[in-house]
């Protein structure tokens, strides 16, 4: 084969340092353009994003020859730098140091949009831990919860 074709697609999961509830109404669409538009220049694609106050979800696709974990630091560097340079938020804006990644196959896309966007209600009835602990589990990803929260 001559070329290569890839459709690598996420569903990522992260929250803001202490899961403090720092995603204010205020900014979070300008935010979430700021994200699609940090992911734009790193040559990929956003195709949702969602969340709450202490948190974010986003379906992304990226490219081959960039790393899940270098783009995450791109994505929460620039959008820290820029909340912060905004001068909207009562203390230093920070995102917590981890992440989750979960890859999503075309035919599922719908589905993880839909879950996305109905982030709101879904947090009416469960937290975000448990959210969290949940998407682990479904995915079978191993953890020790000592770590999780930190």
């Amino acid at each position: 084969m001559a070329s290569s074709h890839t459709n690598l697609l996420f569903h990522i999961v992260f929250s803001t340092k202490e899961r403090r509830p720092m995603i204010v109404e205020e900014f979070k669409e300008e935010l979430y353009k700021y994200i699609g538009g940090t992911i734009r220049g790193e040559r990929g694609v956003l195709l949702e994003i969602g969340g709450v106050a202490d948190h974010l979800h986003l379906l992304a696709k990226f490219r081959a020859d960039v790393s899940v974990a270098e783009m995450l630091r791109r994505i929460k560097s620039h959008s820290s730098k820029w909340i912060n340079e905004l001068g909207r938020t009562r203390f230093p804006f920070a995102w917590q140091t981890g992440y989750a990644a979960f890859s999503v196959s075309q035919s599922q896309v719908e589905k993880v949009r839909d879950y996305i966007r109905n982030q709101e209600q879904h947090h009416r009835r469960e937290s975000f831990q448990e959210e969290f602990l949940n998407l682990l589990k479904k995915h079978g990803l191993e953890y020790d919860e000592r770590y999780l929260w930190t």
